[in-house]
């Protein structure tokens, strides 16, 4: 079985929670589904190349606007690869996809992986918006990490039927535990931090940082930051401003084990995103499974579903720093409490969100779609 994923931007090259999906649901190959991926370059001359065992291919760009590659090139070559893959993965949201979407084999299934929401532009969603619901027409099956998407989505609720419910994964054995170098490189960020607040993500808008640096003025703890992007600058005039920055680490992007190692040194974990262009967060399963408690915020999304207020973590209103002040001390003051909220969203993650039970999941989604996509093929030959 041979699939293709298409998406925007994929690994080494941009780090996040779409290209890290894409990368887990790779691992399928392992059980016979070729796997072969389809992006765009943010901007330059496009090249193939293979990332740890999986043939990427991103097409030329001259650049990036509001998030989108401007790849003109990118929808015919998404045309003539689904020619060649039983099932196409259409990552989404992304335009280019949508509009190869239109002329792609009508006998290849399709999936659509619907990730999150496009938040905002109206003017620009008027354009889109047909070129969407034809994608989610033609689509065999639309993949969700909530029910709660669905139920939220303008676009999700006419196509319910189609709608199946498959939770992230998470590398829990990975993220749960440490080597002896590790634990010592813990011990010593402890040592130096014996309050400290990890958050992980993006240097974007939507991840509220601005929120979580208002809140840090009313914390006594140290706060580090894993992450690059365009308001890097910005959110470090305005820790400064605040008067934070002397206890705000902004540390850019890390590897993974030296993320881990800041993770496991935390008292707290902070997700303070403010909108609905965060659907889930993988990186709260990641906090989960190392033990730590979670500050989330009531998005209408998956978010506060993963660590539950009051369960795994606390929920707070997104865009209030009081409230998110409020929380984090409550954490930071009370370890007992943290630590049993800890315990049990490692319980959690290794019940609901681990890697093995998401691949399970997808796979069967994949053999379904592809056997009720040949069992239609072949009725119409015999009607024929």
């Amino acid at each position: 079985m041979r699939i293709l994923h298409a998406y925007k931007v994929y690994l080494p090259n941009v780090f996040g929670g779409i290209p890290a999906v894409i990368a887990m649901l790779a691992m399928l190959q392992r059980l016979g589904f070729k796997t072969d991926v389809l992006v765009a370059c943010q901007r330059g001359v496009g090249r193939k190349y293979e990332f740890e065992g999986v043939n990427v291919e991103a097409t030329s760009s001259i650049g990036t606007v509001m998030s989108t590659p401007l790849a003109p090139t990118y929808p015919f070559r998404f045309i003539e690869r689904a020619r060649s893959a039983d099932i196409v993965v259409h990552h989404a949201p992304f335009p280019l996809t949508d509009i190869g979407v239109l002329l792609m084999p009508r006998d290849t299934v399709l999936i659509v992986h619907w990730h999150a929401e496009v938040i905002g532009r109206p003017w620009l969603m008027r354009i889109l918006s047909p070129f969407i619901r034809h994608s989610l027409r033609r689509a065999d099956r639309i993949v969700v990490s909530d029910r709660v998407i669905v139920d939220n989505s303008p676009f999700l609720k006419e196509f319910a039927e189609k709608c199946v419910v498959v939770p992230y994964g998470c590398d829990d054995a990975y993220w749960g535990k440490l080597s002896s170098g590790e634990q010592r490189a813990v011990d010593d960020l402890q040592r130096k931090y014996p309050r400290l607040i990890v958050s992980v993500g993006r240097l974007v808008s939507y991840k509220g940082y601005e929120v979580f640096l208002h809140a840090m003025r009313d914390v006594d703890a140290d706060a580090v930051i894993v992450g690059e992007g365009q308001l890097k600058a910005n959110l470090i005039k305005l820790a400064e401003e605040l008067g934070v920055l002397d206890r705000v680490t902004f540390l850019g992007v890390l590897e993974s084990h030296e993320v881990k190692q800041y993770i496991h040194a935390a008292r707290v974990f902070a997700f303070p995103s403010v909108t609905e262009a965060e659907a889930f967060g993988i990186v709260q399963l990641e906090a989960m499974s190392a033990g730590k408690p979670v500050v989330n915020t009531a998005l209408a999304t998956a978010v506060p579903n993963v660590a539950r207020d009051g369960m795994e973590g606390l929920t707070v209103p997104p865009s209030q720093p009081a409230a998110l002040a409020d929380a984090l001390r409550r954490l930071l003051d009370q370890p007992d409490y943290a630590v049993s909220l800890g315990k049990a969203g490692k319980e959690r993650v290794r019940a609901e969100f681990s890697q093995p039970l998401f691949l399970s999941r997808m796979q069967e989604v994949y053999k379904e779609a592809l056997q009720r996509r040949c069992a239609v093929r072949n009725g119409e030959a015999r009607g024929g």
